[in-house]
């Protein structure tokens, strides 16, 4: 290990594991060269004897940039409730006057977005009154063409037959195990069919794009990086402490906790 490599590992495990030897030394005068380098020779020795500790170090490091992106993502979303709440022609369920808003940007050829689909029809289930947003973000759309297809589909489904043939035809999906490029237009108008729509039709197609056009500037806007993003806040009243926004694939407790906060009733 270089010196200044050392000297990196020592001043980073010792301002976060001992920050009141850290505020000691900013009490006394500079250490000559010679000092410091025997200084970063002890230290760096003191590791090797000890891996816990930078172990230590790296996991507080990465839950406080962890935390610090969560706030980036929460304040971002503040900034966008507006035009979350604004759903005109996006596949919606549960009540309109709902309290709780739970939007979601997927792509159906996303393999993570398969993996929270059925999580999110359980919380579905056990959340009557809650409202659940359904953001088309085709992402993988310039690799996989039925990532636009499979979103054509549903949303005209959405426009023609409701929520109730959507949601049919959006969990059908996922549930066909198809995904990353495996997604079929034989998939696509199978579980269509299932969920007891009509022929497709062509005519709605530029309407359909606007709204993921829509969906794409609104998922820049909220820095997201990727599906599944959750935001889960109240429709109104929002704040930095009942607003949760989750990138990724989470538990079905760890969803229900933050509908709990943006519902006011966390533990």
């Amino acid at each position: 290990m270089k010196p200044f490599l050392k000297l990196a590992a020592v001043v980073l495990a010792m301002s976060t594991a001992l920050p009141s030897a850290a505020s000691d030394a900013a009490d006394t005068a500079d250490f000559t060269p010679a000092q410091q380098a025997r200084i970063g020779e002890i230290a760096a020795d003191y590791l090797v004897a000890h891996p816990d500790v930078l172990i230590e170090v790296s996991k507080k490091l990465q839950a406080r940039q962890q935390a610090m992106q969560q706030q980036a993502y929460v304040q971002s979303a503040l900034k966008a409730h507006r035009l979350l709440m604004q759903l005109d022609g996006v596949p919606v369920s549960g009540p309109r006057d709902s309290k709780v808003i739970v939007t979601e940007f997927f792509d159906y050829e996303c393999i993570a977005c398969s993996m929270m689909a059925p999580v999110m029809e359980k919380v579905m289930a056990a959340n009557a009154g809650v409202r659940f947003a359904f953001r088309d973000w085709t992402i993988f759309a310039a690799r996989y063409p039925e990532s636009t297809q499979a979103s054509h589909r549903g949303l005209g489904i959405y426009r023609r037959q409701g929520a109730e043939a959507y949601m049919n035809y959006h969990n059908g999906i996922y549930r066909t195990g198809h995904n990353e490029g495996k997604l079929t237009a034989e998939d696509i108008e199978k579980v269509a069919t299932a969920a007891g729509a009509g022929a497709a039709s062509g005519d709605d197609s530029a309407a359909s794009d606007r709204l993921i056009e829509n969906n794409d500037a609104l998922a820049e806007m909220l820095g997201l990086t990727g599906t599944p993003g959750i935001i889960v806040m109240p429709a109104e009243n929002a704040t930095a402490d009942n607003t949760t926004v989750i990138p990724g694939v989470v538990s079905e407790q760890v969803l229900q906790q933050a509908i709990a906060r943006a519902s006011g009733n966390a533990q």
